[in-house]
């Protein structure tokens, strides 16, 4: 949290995040993920890389997936909520 703040002091045209959430309590998620949205609204450019596919689906315009660094698919939230296959092969657990 101390580093999204940090980031945004420097008023960026582009905000990167990679796994912002992870380890945080679930309010505490939900703040991050409602903070997100609210600086997208603002007009503000963001590269969010994470795990938590349902929140990305309401953040993202666009997705891409990624495998050993290649992408393997890239869509819209619409388009990747029509392919459950998609989340199932490359997000869900083994």
């Amino acid at each position: 949290m101390l580093a999204i703040g940090r980031a945004l002091m420097t008023n960026p045209q582009l905000l990167v995040l990679d796994e912002a959430t992870e380890g945080l309590a679930p309010i505490i998620r939900t703040e991050i993920w409602n903070a997100l949205a609210a600086l997208k609204a603002e007009g503000l450019a963001q590269i969010v890389i994470d795990k938590n596919v349902g929140a990305l689906l309401k953040l993202a315009d666009r997705h891409f997936v990624l495998e050993k660094g290649r992408v393997v698919w890239q869509g819209s939230s619409d388009a990747l909520r029509a392919e459950p296959a998609i989340d199932q092969q490359y997000m869900g657990v083994s």
